[in-house]
Order: C-alpha cells, then sequence, then structure tokens
C-alpha cells in the first residue's frame, strides 16, 4: 500500500509511483511522511499491457492534466498540452484515441480509470499533472491499464517551456511504444510535427483553445483575442489561423447572436482559407470552410463538397460530422443528418453540445417526442448546460406546452445569464399562450437593444410571427437576410416558421436564399 505525503491518497497499486491527484511522489507505509521534498525517480516505472488485450484494442484516453501551479490562471497550459497530445495520437490510424471532450468530462471528477474505461471503451487512460513556474515546468505522466487499475509507465519531465514541443513528441512515443504500437515512418513524422516553433505563440494558442472550448460570448472574445496574438507573434501558425477561424465562425452564427454574420463569417473564411494555405490537412480548418460556405455563402452543393472533404481529412473530428448534420437537416435530408450526427456522438460520447444536437436533428424532422427524449437524456448527463434547455424548450413550445417550455427557457436564462436569443424564445412562447402583453414587452427590449448592439433581426421577426404580425415579421425576416442570418438556412424545417409558410413571401425569401425546391 502506497500514500501520497501532500493529498494522503491511498493506492494499492505498489506499481504506482506517481499520485494520479497531485503529481506527487507516492511513499510506502514504512516510509516517514515527515518530509514533503518530492524526489524524482532515478529511473522510469514501466509495465506492459497483457499481449491479447493490446493485440485485440490499443486504445486511449487522455484525461485533462492537473493543475499544480500556486497560479490558477495555468489551467488553459494543463488543458491545452493534454489536447495536443489527443491530437498528435489521433493522427495514429491504428491507435483508437477517446475525443476530447468526452476525454475531459471526467476532469475534477474521483472516478476510477476502471470506470473511465468503460465508459469511453478504451483499455488504458494517460494522467497528468503540470506544475509551471515562470518558464519552467514539471510534468508528470502516467499510462494506466483500465482493465486492473496497474500502471504501464510513469515519468516526471524538468523542462523549459521552450522545449515543450521535444517533450509532446517524446510522450506521445513512449505511449505508442508502451501500448506496442507499430508506427511507420510517416506516422513519425506525424507525431514530431510542429505548428510552430515559438513557445510565446504557442501558449497564446492554448488559451484561445481554452475560452473556446467554453462557448460563452465573452469567452468567444477572449479566445479571438488570444489566437490573434497567437498568429501575430508567428504568421506561418496554421493551428492558431484554424483556431481564429473556429472563434469568428462560432461568434457569428444565429444561436449566440453577438457578432453580425456579415461581420464575423468573411474572416472566418479568410482565416480557414490561410490555414489551409498553410497546412492543408487540417480539418478543423477544412470543417470551418465548409461551415461558412452553407451557413453564410448558401453556396450549397461545394459545402456539401467541402463537408466530405473535411471527413475525409480526419474521420474521427467529430464536429466535421456534428455540422454535416445540420446541413443536411436544412437540406431536409433527415435520416442522413440523423446518421452524421449520431457518427458524431460515436466519437465523442460525452460532447454536451452533440448530446444536444442528436435532439436538435429530431427537433427539425418534426420528431418532437423524440427529441425531448434525447434533450432529457442529454440533461442527465449534466444539468447545468444552458443549450439543452433552451432546445428542450423549443419543442415543448411547438408541442403547445408553452408552461414547461417557458421553465426550460428561465432555466437556461439561469444559467447561462442575459441572453438575445433567449429573450426572443421567451417572447415566441409569450405570444403562442396569449399573453401579447409580455410578448410586445419583449419584442420591444429587443429592438431598443438593437440600437445600442447587434440583434439578430431574426429574433424579432420571431416573436411578430407569433403574435400573428405577419408584415412586421417579413419586414424583420428581410432584414436578416441582409445579415445573411444562419437561421434562414433552417426556412424549411424550423418549425417557429409554421405560420409563415403559406404567405407567398415566404416561398420568395426561400428562392432568395436558394434553397432546394
Amino acid at each position: 500500500m502506497k500514500r501520497c505525503p501532500t493529498c494522503n491518497r491511498v493506492e494499492t497499486d505498489r506499481s504506482l509511483a506517481f499520485c494520479r491527484v497531485d503529481g506527487a511522489r507516492l511513499r510506502t507505509d514504512s516510509d516517514s511522511f515527515e518530509s514533503s521534498t518530492v524526489v524524482l525517480p532515478s529511473e522510469t516505472t514501466t509495465a506492459e499491457l497483457p499481449k491479447e488485450q493490446v493485440h485485440q484494442s490499443p486504445s486511449i484516453a487522455v484525461l485533462a492534466f492537473v493543475n499544480m501551479s500556486a497560479d490558477s490562471e495555468n489551467e488553459y497550459f494543463c488543458d491545452g498540452l493534454a489536447e495536443e497530445l489527443i491530437n498528435a495520437l489521433t493522427k495514429i490510424e491504428n491507435l483508437k484515441v477517446a475525443a476530447r471532450t468526452s476525454a475531459f468530462s471526467f476532469k475534477g471528477k474521483n472516478v476510477d480509470v476502471n470506470e473511465i474505461g468503460g465508459a469511453l471503451h478504451v483499455s488504458s487512460v494517460l494522467e497528468g499533472s503540470v506544475r509551471k513556474s515562470g518558464n519552467r515546468l514539471r510534468i508528470t505522466v502516467q499510462l494506466i491499464n483500465t482493465a486492473d487499475g496497474y500502471h504501464l509507465w510513469s515519468e516526471r519531465y524538468d523542462r523549459e517551456i521552450q522545449e515543450v514541443f521535444d517533450l509532446q513528441e517524446e510522450i506521445a512515443s513512449e505511449i505508442c511504444q508502451k501500448l506496442r504500437v507499430q508506427l511507420t515512418n510517416e506516422q513519425r513524422k506525424q507525431l514530431g510535427k510542429r505548428h510552430t516553433e515559438n513557445p510565446e505563440a504557442f501558449q497564446a494558442y492554448l488559451k484561445g483553445r481554452y475560452y473556446w472550448n467554453k462557448r460563452t460570448e465573452e469567452s468567444l472574445k477572449r479566445s479571438t483575442e488570444y489566437f490573434q496574438q497567437a498568429v501575430a507573434l508567428d504568421p506561418a501558425y496554421a493551428l492558431a489561423y484554424a483556431g481564429l477561424a473556429d472563434s469568428f465562425a462560432m461568434s457569428g452564427i444565429a444561436e449566440y447572436g453577438f457578432l453580425s454574420p456579415t461581420e464575423a463569417m468573411p474572416r472566418a473564411k479568410e482565416a480557414a482559407a490561410r490555414a489551409l494555405q498553410l497546412d492543408d490537412t487540417l480539418a478543423e480548418a477544412q470543417t470551418t470552410l465548409a461551415h461558412v460556405r452553407a451557413f453564410y455563402d448558401w453556396d450549397w452543393p461545394n459545402a456539401e463538397q467541402e463537408f466530405k472533404r473535411a471527413i475525409a481529412l480526419d474521420p474521427n473530428y467529430a464536429f466535421s460530422h456534428h455540422w454535416y448534420a445540420l446541413y443536411l437537416a436544412a437540406m431536409k435530408r433527415h435520416a442522413e443528418a440523423l446518421e452524421e450526427e449520431t457518427r458524431a456522438q460515436e466519437i465523442d460520447p460525452y460532447s454536451l453540445i452533440i448530446n444536444k444536437n442528436v435532439g436538435t436533428i429530431l427537433y427539425y424532422a418534426g420528431q418532437l417526442d423524440r427529441s425531448i427524449e434525447q434533450y432529457r437524456k442529454a440533461l442527465d448527463m449534466e444539468s447545468e448546460f444552458a443549450r439543452t434547455h433552451l432546445y428542450l424548450g423549443l419543442s415543448y413550445t411547438q408541442k403547445g406546452k408553452y408552461e414547461e417550455g417557458i421553465a426550460e427557457y428561465q432555466e437556461a436564462l439561469r444559467i447561462a445569464g442575459e441572453g438575445t436569443v433567449l429573450k426572443m424564445l421567451l417572447g415566441h412562447a409569450h405570444a403562442l399562450a396569449g399573453d401579447r402583453r409580455e410578448a410586445t414587452r419583449l419584442v420591444d427590449e429587443l429592438k431598443v437593444r438593437s440600437e445600442e448592439q447587434y440583434v439578430p433581426a431574426f429574433c424579432i421577426a420571431m416573436i411578430h410571427a407569433a403574435l400573428g404580425e405577419n408584415d412586421l415579421a417579413f419586414e424583420w425576416l428581410d432584414r436578416a437576410f441582409a445579415e445573411r442570418s444562419s437561421w434562414l438556412v433552417y426556412l424549411d424545417v424550423e418549425p417557429m416558421l409554421g405560420s409563415l409558410r403559406s404567405d407567398a413571401r415566404f416561398e420568395d425569401l426561400a428562392r432568395r436564399v436558394g434553397l432546394p425546391r
């Protein structure tokens, strides 16, 4: 039996060298615990997976690294290192790697590795911790067999920040060796591939990804700033351009609604094109380019080809399937859309946005009961995810369950705070429920707000439509067309638009958007 001298965690696996929680060197019960000095091991501790297990399914989940630094702001660096290892290992065809979102879903939770292995269907887990002080790094990693909890390999590294690129390659290569994954020369080259040699640009990029993954208005603004810093420091940093493209594209879609598409989407396209010019193998940039083609350019045939190209570059990049599914739903190809979103879910089973989106594909297909069932499953995974409450409210409202719908919107507001889209949905629901006074108050509030900041015209149009004020609804839909709102992509499938479809002006709008007829 071993014990951690800092957090007092007890480990029964005597082959473990370091604590899984804080990275401190473990001691046996016979050791003295009076000293808190951490002693570096003189040699690497190793073990091997059973031959039959490795042969059947070499697979791994890289968990979020624990931040052991005095500064909590270094969380971005810990997440970033783990994510970079995931990206490197994903390039190895004969190694299954759990998606980042699913692997990181266990962050901060004291979950047994056997349970993680079962949940993510992996035979091994990599845990790590990082202590960062100035330019000095102390990184501890442990590779653990999920079948029995025994560790296969562990190491601690003391390095300078400029050595982080060599260190990533070293750790990734060691993992492949311990899991007996045979690497081709091309795969070895991929493991050693560097997107930048500039440590400052690298850290700015990691901060950008850290905030982008939070997906709030404020975090998206911060991610954009950091990605811009990264490309300023290294104008040839393809991944940073891909991140910048992601930030602008996310900021300009109707669901978030805080940047006009005409401001955000051309910049997203420009950044994605630059990323692909520097590195035409980046599925992330290719996916964003496809996204812009579909949800801003409304270039349907070319958008589909771009999505297929992104999936061919990396079939295991979940968000290629995710965005392609939304495109297919807009084209009324609902069976194909559900197949693509289900594929994204298989790749990244713990992604909250993907699990939510399976329900959204069903919502667009008019299968409201099934969408509600899926949203409830997603809420079982994480009850505090505002966007699932938002879309559950939509499905309830379309079923005429206005009280339940409004309750879900209010819950989303509680979690996420003030939101233009949520205000619209509340106004829409109150109008359908017969509360014209509240609906009118909300639409007037949005109009006043639009004088000071960007408010999607589509949001105002939907409240007028629910109030039966069709002339005003089409006036604001024309403004949405001028904005090139991504919501117009869903003209043929969005249930909120049902009351307008018999109007000749609706067909004219769909024709101008270029939707198939």
